[in-house]
């Protein structure tokens, strides 16, 4: 079978963490902000329970019998992602939003980032990661995902 007809299966782990963000851009005036982001932007901050799903794709080794070993993708997933944002107030205590807005985009294009040097680099990785139960955004964009 060539690379082109390998088929490929996708896995997925679910996961969640609880943290509190702010969202509020320094550029703009407290005004601006307050009337962009509204009760995201409380000075305080206020929080989430976040759901956080990966998605890996790939062909099944045929050694295994695996996409990638779901045990090897949560511990992945528990050391890079979860013991650094859960119960943490990401404005603060996360270096990657010293500068960046912490969104829900932004959020899950920072967890992608910290996944993917953990991932064989066959392997295409998805973040999905829901805000609220109605809030929900994946990165990259480029699947059709299904959310439960």
């Amino acid at each position: 079978m060539s690379a082109a007809n390998v088929p490929r299966v996708a896995v997925y782990r679910h996961e969640h963490f609880n943290a509190a963000h702010r969202i509020h851009n320094p550029s703009l005036s407290d005004a601006e902000n307050a009337a962009l982001y509204g009760k995201c932007n409380n000075p305080n901050g206020h929080g989430h329970n976040y759901e956080l799903t990966v998605r890996v794709c790939g062909p099944v080794d045929p050694v295994v019998g695996y996409v990638m070993d779901l045990g090897v993708l949560s511990t992945t997933i528990k050391q890079h992602v979860l013991d650094r944002l859960d119960h943490k107030f990401l404005n603060i205590d996360v270096p990657e939003f010293n500068t960046v807005n912490p969104t829900a985009e932004n959020i899950a294009m920072v967890i992608h980032g910290l996944l993917r040097p953990h991932i064989p680099e066959h392997l295409d990785v998805h973040v999905i990661l829901a805000e609220t139960p109605r809030n929900i955004v994946q990165f990259p964009a480029d699947i059709v995902a299904t959310i439960n």
